[in-house]
């Protein structure tokens, strides 16, 4: 028997079949080969068609199947990761409305802020354990005020990752650990919030049958089996929004224990077994996939929306035309530790909740146009990466939240050594890479949510270490020679 993954990211689909006996990814796929397409109808919105999304699923899944020779008879879970804090909305026939308001979306904003500063700052923080900010409730203020015409349509919303179950399931159901990313979730009372519904003006009945994140969720109907290639009855027994699957996919569910990705946006994200929340809300907090009220897990994720859209930005425009993001890493490998004086700012895809929901773009700083090359700005643009990890975890440190090690899979800016081993020098940290995925995650999800592993410890029994990168001591400290330069760039752009 197998077990299926699904990722629905913002750039691609990915599906990852594991064995489920052995734990060991079989095979994956992804889907579309190039980024998927970002609407921006305004500055700072960001939009993209539900049904695309079922389209790549349907793609990668199909593809996976067909690598990896597997009927889809014998796959007997699914599992669901998705793209966090989007907005989807459904009328009574299960109609999308209108395009989702994904999570880089800066619209909503000032809903949040006003609900923040109405509902009262350290109430949210003590029931929500973040500001209502830019997150999928204030989106939906904003369908309300805008649109209200599509808004008395609405019979529920959605996560992406609801939309593809129900897309799957016929259902529409959700988790706690999504309601908490959408600032829904009331941790005090463990309920859905009556002070952010209250506010807004959202009646409960749109929101979504609660499940837990793993058990039966649902079963794939029959035109949804024909559709995928797979099984009617199939179970969908696992969902969890992308940053909290990551963690989970590292085996990454108790205190302490540290997990970063570098994709489209940048994260790094702790577990905690206690309420901890920043005043500011530049990080944020929301229920972990293995959290209950009894025996709390909260995910303390730091994110920053323009990480590796930077570097591919960089790519496309940048560097050399037709070259792979490996030759990208030798041209970048090329230049010393700190670019010659370049610092790159990399916030330019959105409001950034890190600056305290400030849009301030992307900028370079320090170009000197009689010594600074193309192969300057690709290193810049890694290490400006990096610098901005650095500012979020020093965050986190003001938390409590001590971080010795982080994990990660190997896979995207990861598979930099530029970007790995300045990581490793400005933040002073172990870095462990593991052979993982989102999808991979997904899919051991789904066999612990369908009972195959009753235990974490038997679930990733299979997980295997592939590199260590250790802080080099004299790179280190140009690594800090650099951050300290970037940073007083930024805090000077921040104070105008």
């Amino acid at each position: 028997m197998y077990l299926l993954g699904c990722d629905i990211g913002s750039s691609s689909v990915k599906a990852s079949i594991v064995d489920a006996q052995t734990g060991q990814a079989v095979v994956s796929d992804f889907y579309p080969k190039e980024e998927a397409v970002i609407n921006a109808p305004r500055l700072g919105w960001a939009e993209q068609d539900p049904a695309m999304w079922w389209e790549y699923l349907k793609n990668a899944v199909q593809g996976a199947l067909t690598k990896g020779n597997i009927k889809g008879q014998e796959i007997g879970a699914i599992g669901i990761s998705y793209q966090m804090h989007g907005l989807v909305v459904v009328d009574k026939n299960k109609q999308v409305l209108r395009p989702s308001i994904i999570w880089c979306d800066s619209r909503a904003v000032p809903y949040g802020d006003r609900a923040f500063k109405n509902i009262g700052e350290k109430h949210c923080l003590a029931t929500l354990l973040n500001s209502p900010g830019n997150f999928t409730a204030a989106k939906l203020a904003w369908i309300k005020e805008y649109e209200p015409a599509i808004f008395e349509k609405i019979y529920k919303i959605m996560l992406p990752g609801d939309y593809a179950a129900m897309r799957m399931t016929g259902e529409i159901v959700t988790t706690v650990s999504g309601l908490s990313e959408g600032v829904f979730w009331d941790f005090q009372n463990n309920c859905i919030s009556e002070d952010v519904m209250n506010y807004f003006g959202f009646s409960k009945s749109l929101i979504a049958s609660v499940k837990p994140t793993f058990g039966n969720q649902g079963e794939l109907t029959h035109s949804a089996a024909q559709e995928l290639g797979l099984k009617k009855g199939t179970p969908v027994t696992y969902r969890a929004g992308d940053q909290p699957n990551n963690a989970l996919s590292l085996n990454v569910l108790n205190p302490g224990e540290i997990a970063a990705t570098g994709g489209t946006s940048g994260v790094v994200y702790g577990v905690n077994n206690h309420v901890a929340y920043d005043t500011l809300s530049r990080v944020n907090t929301f229920a972990h996939v293995n959290h209950t009220a009894e025996n709390p897990r909260l995910g303390v994720l730091l994110c920053i929306n323009g990480v590796g859209i930077l570097n591919s930005w960089v790519k496309r425009n940048i560097a050399p035309a037709g070259i792979t993001y490996n030759q990208l890493n030798d041209i970048a490998a090329t230049i010393p530790i700190g670019s010659d004086g370049i610092s790159i700012l990399p916030f330019g895809n959105g409001a950034e909740r890190m600056l305290q929901n400030r849009q301030i773009d992307c900028s370079i700083q320090g170009l000197n146009f009689n010594i600074h090359t193309n192969a300057h700005l690709a290193r810049a643009a890694q290490e400006g990466i990096v610098f901005s990890f650095k500012y979020g975890m020093d965050i986190m440190n003001e938390m409590g939240i001590d971080i010795e090690v982080i994990r990660a899979g190997n896979a995207n800016l990861f598979l930099s050594p530029i970007f790995r081993e300045t990581l490793a020098g400005v933040t002073g940290t172990v870095i462990e890479l593991y052979d993982t995925t989102g999808a991979v995650g997904a899919a051991i999800g789904a066999g612990i949510g369908a009972g195959i592993y009753t235990t974490a410890k038997e679930a990733f029994a299979s997980l295997k270490k592939i590199d260590v990168i250790e802080p080099d001591g004299l790179k280190a400290d140009k690594c800090v020679g650099a951050y300290e330069i970037w940073k007083e760039r930024l805090e000077q752009i921040l104070k105008q």
